[in-house]
């Protein structure tokens, strides 16, 4: 565990930075059933680099980090969501062993993978993504009904695998299964916010593990997750999350697409740039 010298002065357009990360995070946890880890990964992995903390170890702290969040917003957006009477409890069931399993494989993936691919997997994913809602017809789906096992199993292992590498909730690729097999979007997104519950414990538990015996971690960091981002971001985020879950059942299908399409481009163009 290393000292990181910390100069107040310095770090607080960074602080700030994370505070409207957080509120903004929390915000999309309701609005889209997503954990916010699009937008605290890229946050983290600034703060982290203004630390001096080392590339090869800020993407990962950046993502587990993230995942520590992603528990109690995710927990509340389900709650809200379900008051709704919007989530697909049946779905949900089914992936109460498939997620977790990709989650634990990610984990252990991660100890072998360096921040450069963890960036690349991160940006290329949420470009993909972004392309289909924003392009993609309702005619463009897989089918009206979601499969069963073993389809249904490997996709929601692959949701955990890759939501995972990508510290989000899951709620990025969960809402891009439901939709393409019929789903309406406000259920897409209702049902991914207990999605992510199912991703970040067990994700959070992993990164833990993972960089436990890492050298050069920042202070008051246990494995790849610190602390004191955690303790910083989680009570601006969960006053967010009531806000988004308003705004999200008050517009259109097609309102929430775009403006999720939209958000990931972003997302995406900004680690895209940190990979040049």
């Amino acid at each position: 565990m290393t000292e990181f010298s910390f100069n107040f002065i310095e770090l607080l357009p960074f602080i700030i930075g994370l505070a409207i990360s957080g509120a903004i995070a929390g915000f999309l946890a309701g609005l889209f059933g997503v954990g916010g880890g699009a937008v605290l990964v890229p946050g983290f992995y600034q703060m982290l680099g203004s630390l001096g903390v080392s590339d090869d170890i800020r993407m990962h702290i950046a993502v587990g980090t993230s995942l520590a969040i992603i528990v109690p917003t995710s927990l509340l957006s389900f709650r809200k969501h379900d008051e709704k009477g919007t989530v697909d409890l049946e779905l949900l069931k089914s992936f109460v062993f498939c997620v977790p399993m990709g989650v634990i494989c990610a984990a252990m993936v991660t100890v072998y993978i360096s921040g450069t691919s963890l960036r690349a997997i991160f940006a290329i994913m949420a470009f993909i993504i972004s392309m289909k809602l924003l392009f993609a017809k309702d005619g463009w789906n897989l089918g009206s009904q979601i499969p069963g096992n073993p389809i249904r199993f490997f996709a929601g292992w692959l949701i955990g695998f890759l939501s995972t590498f990508m510290g989000i909730g899951g709620g990025v690729f969960n809402n891009t299964f439901m939709t393409m097999y019929g789903r309406p979007m406000h259920q897409s997104v209702s049902t991914s916010s207990g999605v992510g519950v199912l991703i970040a414990i067990p994700g959070v538990l992993g990164y833990i593990w993972a960089g436990w015996n890492i050298a050069d971690l920042p202070m008051y960091s246990l494995g790849y997750v610190n602390m004191i981002m955690v303790v910083m971001v989680i009570p601006i985020t969960l006053l967010m999350v009531p806000v988004g879950v308003r705004v999200a059942h008050a517009i259109s299908k097609r309102q929430l697409q775009i403006g999720f399409g939209l958000f990931l481009i972003v997302v995406s163009i900004r680690f895209f740039v940190s990979l040049i």
